[in-house]
C-alpha cells in the first residue's frame, strides 16, 4: 500500500526528530521532511505534496493558526495541529479545528516508557485518520506493535444490568474524528428541554474545558466539562474530560457521571466503548445512543451491548462523516437500529426520548 507522506512544521529541533521517529517507526507512514517555521514548510511543498502536515501553533515568522488559514484557502491538506496542552493555547487550537484542521494532539514529552508509547498510539493513528479525510476549501465567514488493546473490561466489568426504577430517558453520544463539527451541529439543533447527555469525544486534556465553554456559548442548552458526581439534567450536555473516562451511573431516580483514570481502552481516554458499556449496565433501556464519524473502532462492542438490553442505538450515515471507521464498525457488529445523516440525529433523539 502507498505510504501516508508528511510534513512535520515545529520550531523545535526536538520536537521535528521525535515526531519524525515516532512516524518514521510505522511502515504505513513516510516523513518526506521537516520544517522549522511555515516559510521554510512553503518551499518544501513546492518540491514535493504531502499527504497529511502536522503543525505547531506557536513558531517564528509566521504562526499556525494563519499558515493554516493561508493553506487551507489556497492548497486544502488535512492537518493534524501539534501543540502544547498549555491553558493560554487552548483557544488557537480550537480556532485551529474552525479553520480547518482535522486533529488536536499533545507534544510527545520526555517521561515514563508508559507515557512515550500512550503519545506514540495517538499520534500515528490520528495521523493516519487525517489521511482518510478529503480536506475542503476553508470558506471565508466571521499498526507498530504496541500493549495489548483493553476493551472495556479494563475500566467496567461486564455485568448484568441493573433493575431500572426510572423511565427519564438519557442520550449517549461517542465520536472522534471530525467530531468537533459534527457535535456543534448536533447540539447546537437540541431545544432547551433536551434530554440529558453525555459525550466522548476524542480530546486532549485541557481542550475539553475550553470545547464545551465554546459549545455553551452558541447553543440553547447547557453544555459542560463533566466532572465526577455531576448529574445528568434535562436541557444539559457533559462533554467526558480529555485524559479521563466517564460513566454513566444511576442512584435510585438519579442519573450522574463518574469521571475516572484508567488506561487506554480501544486505544482511547475517554473511551466511548466504556460510556456505552456503562450505559447497557446502569441505563439498559432508557438510553439512546448514537455514534458518529471517527477512525476506529471505539464505541462499536459497546454499541452492541446497548442494543443487547434494549437500548435505541444510532449511527451517522457515510455521507456526512468526516471519517465513517467508528460507526461502520458500529454496523458491522449489528448493534445499530437506524442509520442517518447528521443533521437529522438531533432530531431523531429527541423523538425517542419522548
Amino acid at each position: 500500500m502507498k505510504k501516508i507522506r508528511v510534513l512535520i512544521v515545529d520550531d523545535s529541533a526536538v520536537v521535528r526528530q521525535t515526531l519524525e521517529d515516532i512516524l518514521s517507526s510505522d511502515p504505513g507512514i513516510e516523513v518526506i521532511g521537516t520544517a522549522v517555521d511555515p516559510y521554510v514548510a512553503a518551499e518544501r511543498m513546492k518540491k514535493e505534496v504531502p499527504d497529511v502536515i502536522t503543525l505547531d501553533i506557536e513558531m517564528p515568522r509566521m504562526d499556525g493558526i494563519t499558515f493554516l488559514q493561508k493553506l487551507m484557502k489556497q492548497h486544502p491538506i488535512p492537518v493534524v495541529i501539534c501543540s502544547s496542552v498549555a491553558e493560554q493555547g487552548t483557544a488557537n487550537a480550537l480556532k485551529a479545528l474552525e479553520y480547518g484542521a482535522v486533529e488536536i494532539i499533545s507534544k510527545p514529552k520526555i517521561g515514563t516508557k508508559k507515557f512515550l508509547e500512550e503519545s506514540r498510539i495517538r499520534l500515528i493513528d490520528k495521523v493516519k485518520a487525517a489521511a482518510m479525510v478529503r480536506a475542503k476549501p476553508l470558506k471565508t465567514v466571521a499498526p507498530i506493535k504496541v500493549s495489548p488493546k483493553l476493551d472495556a473490561d479494563a475500566v467496567i466489568p461486564m455485568g448484568k444490568p441493573q433493575s431500572l426504577t426510572t423511565t427519564e430517558k438519557i442520550c449517549l453520544v461517542g465520536a472522534s474524528t471530525g467530531g468537533t463539527e459534527a457535535l456543534r451541529v448536533f447540539l447546537e439543533s437540541q431545544p432547551p428541554n433536551c434530554p440529558p447527555i453525555a459525550i466522548v469525544q476524542h480530546m486532549p486534556e485541557h481542550f475539553t474545558a475550553a470545547f464545551a465553554n465554546r459549545l455553551n456559548s452558541i447553543c440553547r442548552i447547557n453544555i459542560k466539562e463533566a466532572r465526577d458526581g455531576d448529574s445528568m439534567l434535562r436541557g444539559q450536555a457533559l462533554i467526558a474530560p480529555g485524559d479521563k473516562h466517564m460513566l454513566l451511573k444511576r442512584s435510585g431516580a438519579r442519573y450522574y457521571v463518574e469521571v475516572k483514570a484508567g488506561p487506554l481502552v480501544s486505544r482511547h481516554r475517554p473511551s466511548v466503548d466504556v460510556l456505552f458499556r456503562s450505559g447497557a449496565r446502569y441505563g439498559g433501556g432508557n438510553v439512546v445512543a448514537a455514534i458518529m464519524t471517527g477512525m476506529g473502532d471505539d464505541g462499536a462492542k459497546g454499541m452492541k451491548e446497548l442494543h443487547e438490553v434494549g437500548a435505541y442505538t444510532i449511527a451517522q450515515d457515510e455521507k456526512t462523516c468526516v471519517v465513517f471507521g467508528m460507526p461502520q464498525e458500529a454496523i458491522k457488529l449489528g448493534g445499530v437500529q437506524k442509520v442517518m445523516p447528521l443533521q437529522g440525529i438531533a432530531g431523531e433523539i429527541v423523538r425517542a426520548c419522548g
